[in-house]
């Protein structure tokens, strides 16, 4: 037996269950997602946040300290969820949804990802952009921390 099989959970209804291309094509094209951490504290700490998704890691831009910095030094197994399109369907009681939830491990990224991931940042969310983004990079790199997350387990689910 795998030890991932182990680790995670099936879906329970698998018609539902996204391929590995489709989630992950879901994750390229998310606009955010929600990071979940465990605290000193018993806690856990969900938190919307930019992301980019290169090389089947995904990386994300904070402070260099923190919270979430915190919470993963303390314990870096984590969670991270996508949401993608969504639509009610009240006549039928139910809602058309697309997701993707991921189970990994958080690492600070070293000095040659950090700027790889920061520059995949700014192309994803400022397109067009690039050049006064990577200059906004350089001046703001020594104070930006980038985490690396990963991937452990990919699931995808949808309605739709």
């Amino acid at each position: 037996m795998d030890k991932r099989e182990i680790m995670f959970k099936e879906i329970r209804n698998k018609k539902r269950q996204l391929k590995l291309e489709e989630a992950k094509e879901l994750l390229i094209n998310g606009e955010y997602g929600i990071l979940a951490t465990n605290g000193e504290n018993g806690y856990s700490y969900a938190i919307p946040l930019n992301y980019v998704y290169v090389n089947d890691k995904i990386y994300f831009h904070c402070a260099i300290e923190g919270h979430k910095l915190d919470n993963i030094a303390l314990n870096n197994k984590i969670s991270f969820c996508v949401v993608g399109k969504t639509e009610l369907a009240p006549e039928k009681f139910t809602s058309k949804y697309e997701s993707v939830l991921i189970f990994g491990r958080a690492f600070i990224a070293d000095e040659d990802e950090k700027k790889k991931a920061l520059i995949g940042l700014i192309n994803k969310y400022s397109s067009g952009y690039e050049k006064q983004g990577g200059k906004y990079i350089d001046r703001s790199i020594q104070d930006t921390c980038v985490v690396k997350i990963e991937i452990d387990q990919i699931t995808g689910k949808a309605n739709r």
